[in-house]
């Protein structure tokens, strides 16, 4: 059996897969890995075109979404390690070997990340990415090259050498299958969006390591299966980072940062409803109320959850941004 296993995960994206999939089939090095298309029940030509390729397929028969799609599909495979990939992602050329070989050298790591840039903007870093994220004590997720909508141009600024990062982008990330059993995997109740972020706090809460591999570089799309102007998309990251932030704070800080955070999303419906984005403003609303009914459980125990919790930025990602006009990665001495 091969180590790798590059798990595709798509529903009813034949265009993308068209797009996207000759370029992989092209640049993976066939000794190392196996490619395969985990259809989330597609109606589409999907199946036939990747099989067209010689891309194996896993048909999951329905559409569990991005968390529990993988967790189905990974469930099945037996390879030591899989590398999970956005279907509007363009490799390049020995995109994959810098990755394998540093995860493959250092077993305390469980997850890396390539570099990854916008493929609409092939000199700046993409968004859900960039070049490794973090994650600051409210939990407002930035990135090496983004913060915000604040997008940088990738001109070499943070070197080729791998860095420890908190989490790592499910675009483009390569884990260790046991590691990514043993830990549940994705919470299949977030659907889509932050669920890669809620899985490596888990992994820190466990004990491990993540990294970004920059000598690795891979050109993500974004947005190709739900746009960014898309008010489902407000809805799932509010709820699920509230989610995420009850599940893995330490027990001493959760009540209070959880009421900072309804203030500020709050806060963000306002801001919403001024710019006249209607459908944002009830997202909002609908996040919060959805919440509140979701099942909510903890990760590990307390002392490793305050552990885990010293790795995150412990200044205001919106403080620094708006009021000191730390725009860019390098400015908030992380």
């Amino acid at each position: 059996m091969k180590e790798v296993a590059i798990v595709v995960l798509s529903w009813n994206a034949q265009p993308l897969l068209e797009r996207y999939l000759p370029g992989l089939v092209q640049h993976t090095p066939q000794e190392l890995a196996d490619i395969i298309l985990a259809d989330n029940g597609s109606n589409d030509s999907s199946v036939a075109y990747a099989r067209s390729l010689g891309v194996q397929v896993i048909e999951l028969g329905e559409n569990y979404g991005f968390a529990r799609g993988y967790n189905e599909a990974i469930a099945r495979l037996e390879h030591k390690y899989i590398l999970l990939l956005n279907n509007d992602v363009r490799v390049s050329p020995g995109w994959l070997e810098p990755l394998y070989h540093f995860i493959d050298a250092h077993e305390d790591v469980v997850a890396v990340q390539p570099k990854i840039r916008w493929e609409r903007a092939p000199q700046s870093y993409e968004y859900a990415g960039a070049e490794g994220g973090y994650l600051d004590y409210l939990g407002y997720p930035f990135c090496r090259g983004r913060i915000f909508e604040t997008l940088e141009e990738d001109h070499g600024q943070y070197g080729l050498e791998p860095k420890e990062v908190f989490w790592t982008s499910g675009a483009a990330m390569l884990v260790r299958r046991c590691a990514f059993i043993d830990a549940g995997g994705f919470d299949a109740s977030f659907f889509a969006h932050q669920e890669e972020i809620d899985l490596c706090w888990r992994w820190h809460i466990a004990g491990h390591r993540l990294f970004v591999v920059p000598e690795s570089t891979v050109y993500h799309y974004g947005g190709a299966s739900l746009s960014s102007t898309d008010p489902r998309k407000t809805f799932l990251n509010f709820r699920n980072n509230r989610k995420m932030l009850y599940k893995n704070l330490p027990d001493s800080k959760r009540i209070w940062i959880l009421s900072v955070r309804w203030l500020l999303d709050v806060v963000a419906m306002a801001s919403f409803i001024i710019q006249g984005k209607w459908g944002d403003a009830k997202a909002v609303v609908k996040a919060l109320r959805a919440y509140r009914g979701m099942e909510k459980t903890v990760s590990g125990d307390s002392k490793s959850r305050a552990v885990a919790f010293q790795k995150l930025y412990q200044r205001s990602l919106l403080i620094r941004y708006h009021i000191h006009c730390e725009k860019t990665f390098d400015k908030l001495k992380v």
